[in-house]
């Protein structure tokens, strides 16, 4: 039985796929490549497509005799959600419903999703927990919330159980620096760090720096993505053993701040990075970083790696691949 990846040739995808193949897992990507990459997936079996197509999901699931299925397949930059929000409903809600019922139909009973910890937008208290209000603050939020949701209810219709895994701030790339985040496309703080680093924009825009933290920059809890990827094998294997449905938060437990991350990257680089202050962004929450209590009590994950690791992986990627992926 194989594994599909929606969303596979991405950023988290990729190294999760690369992780599940170093368990022997079979593995199959499903990936539009819109901001995907073959080249981060190596030899695994792709097919390019679209998950909102129901004829492709189902043969994709009966040719290659899918078990379980992982999926990352979505728009994710919260600020461009709040721009373009019926752009990030559709997508990322329309698509993943139209997934999930095509998917049912095959009789795939096993999810693993991706969210995020945005569904909680600014929690009342810091570290958060699963418990927290779910109060997002962006329609990117809003639609990984609404899946969840849709979730929750195929699992009592339909019997579709899932492990929904509310990850706080990927970042980082593969050790070696051989897969990581290409940077064309993104609006995630670390890339933009090393871009400003590395000469490749003149400066790091800091968005804020009147908020009501130590420093006064916006506090987030930066994961490594391989962290993630290991607790996305969990999961599933979660599944596996026949446990019900859940969310699980995954993060350090750490706040950092955006000055942190610079701090962090002057150690790793041996120079200052360029930086101007900006306004706040919409969208953005003033601090947020995770309680990972049922991530070790519920999949036995906790994170591995503290922002100095996770800042060095990503100059060990982005510092030899300044062009990303060749397309």
């Amino acid at each position: 039985m194989a594994i599909l990846v929606s969303g596979g040739a991405g950023y988290i995808g990729s190294h999760t796929v690369r992780l599940l193949k170093e368990q022997g897992r079979d593995v199959v990507v499903l990936d539009s490549l819109e901001f995907g990459h073959r080249a981060a997936i190596g030899d695994t079996q792709l097919v390019v497509g679209d998950i909102s197509d129901p004829e492709l999901v189902t043969r994709v699931v009966k040719q290659y005799a899918i078990d379980a299925v992982v999926h990352f397949a979505a728009y994710k930059a919260a600020g461009e959600s709040m721009q373009h929000p019926v752009r990030y409903f559709r997508n990322n809600v329309s698509g993943s419903v139209s997934f999930f019922d095509a998917l049912h139909q095959a009789g795939v009973t096993r999810v693993v999703f991706s969210s995020t910890c945005a569904v909680y937008g600014t929690p009342d208290v810091v570290p958060v927990g699963e418990d927290a209000p779910i109060r997002p603050e962006s329609p990117y939020g809003e639609s990984k919330a609404m899946i969840e949701r849709v979730l929750g209810w195929l699992d009592q219709v339909h019997d579709m159980r899932s492990v929904c895994l509310r990850y706080f701030n990927a970042a980082g790339a593969w050790p070696d620096g051989s897969i990581g985040e290409d940077w064309t496309f993104t609006l995630n703080l670390m890339p933009l760090v090393m871009k400003a680093a590395l000469g490749r924009r003149e400066t790091l825009q800091v968005f804020g720096t009147d908020y009501p933290t130590p420093d006064g920059s916006a506090v987030r809890d930066y994961v490594h993505v391989v962290d993630l990827a290991t607790a996305h094998l969990k999961a599933l294997e979660l599944l596996e053993s026949g446990c019900p449905s859940a969310a699980v938060n995954l993060g350090t437990g750490v706040g950092s701040s955006v000055f942190d991350v610079l701090a962090a990257a002057e150690r790793v680089i041996g120079r200052p990075v360029p930086y101007v202050v900006a306004p706040r962004r919409p969208g953005d929450p003033v601090a947020l970083y995770s309680d990972s209590h049922r991530a070790h009590s519920l999949l036995g994950w906790e994170a591995r790696n503290g922002l100095d690791e996770t800042v060095a992986s990503a100059w060990a990627w982005h510092s030899t691949h300044p062009d990303g992926y060749t397309r």
